[in-house]
């Protein structure tokens, strides 16, 4: 079920490198973050509906890397790894964030948690390593991206403790 997010989702470009992106979930942030560590509920909410995730490996510790494979319905897959650069639990991740399909154009991203009353703003910071970088990512459908994944996350909230 799709969720109208227009009053809790933005995304703006900042300066000629990053990306900003915040969002407004109704859970506290003990569970937003925790939802960011597993595959078991990664599989369950990374990317748009029309994709179908194939494979999830997440070695979610400092120094540890992650992957995720998706598939659209023609069968095209896609594929996105990195490594994780710094957790403080229920509060911040970094990690780095490339597409394979653009071998080299790596990004650096960190995901920040606040909580009041109930309510957790997510704010995630993109750095491209170049402004090209960036305005490619900001050009290849990542807000409407972004948006889709960020409501399934949502949706998968309530069940998690």
């Amino acid at each position: 079920m799709a969720t109208d997010n227009s009053e809790t989702f933005s995304l703006r470009l900042v300066g000629d490198l990053d990306i900003e992106m915040t969002r407004q979930f109704s859970a506290p942030r003990r569970l937003v973050f925790l939802a960011h560590t597993s595959c078991e509920h990664m599989k369950r909410w990374w990317g748009p509906r029309h994709l179908t995730v194939l494979e999830c490996s997440i070695d979610f510790r400092v120094g540890g890397k992650w992957r995720i494979v998706q598939r659209d319905a023609e069968g095209n897959q896609y594929a996105f790894r990195g490594e994780y650069r710094e957790i403080v639990p229920d509060e911040l991740i970094t990690w780095t964030f490339e597409f394979e399909g653009m071998p080299g154009s790596v990004a650096i991203e960190t995901m920040t948690l606040t909580e009041k009353d109930g309510r957790t703003t997510l704010k995630a910071i993109s750095r491209a390593p170049n402004q090209e970088s960036r305005d490619g990512m900001a050009e290849s459908g990542m807000e409407s991206g972004a948006r889709e994944t960020w409501d399934r996350l949502e949706e998968l909230l309530p069940e998690l403790k």
